[in-house]
């Protein structure tokens, strides 16, 4: 097996998959820093607490995302091609 053939698999099926389901979760840590943040609002303990899930969540989802866009650079400087159905598989327009 070729190594960009290699590559192509490990991306494909474990780096893809476990960005997006850590994207997920920061996205769910958000969600609940929101919630939180607005359900507790007569206590300024509730409230610090929801603001800082709310700030891990952002900052969960901005490493996902970076890294993604890290691994995707990295696979096109070594001129790793991924196939159309990657792709397509995980994001939906």
């Amino acid at each position: 097996m070729p190594i960009n053939e290699f590559l192509n698999k490990i991306n494909q099926f474990i780096l893809n998959p476990l960005i997006i389901f850590l994207f997920a979760v920061a996205t769910l840590v958000f969600f609940v820093g929101v919630v939180q943040f607005l359900a507790t609002a007569e206590t300024d303990a509730g409230r610090e607490e929801g603001k800082r899930k709310l700030v891990f969540g952002l900052i969960g989802m901005f490493v996902m995302f970076s890294a993604y866009g890290i691994i995707h650079l990295i696979l096109g400087t070594f001129g790793i091609t991924n196939s159309a159905n990657q792709h397509e598989q995980y994001i939906q327009f």
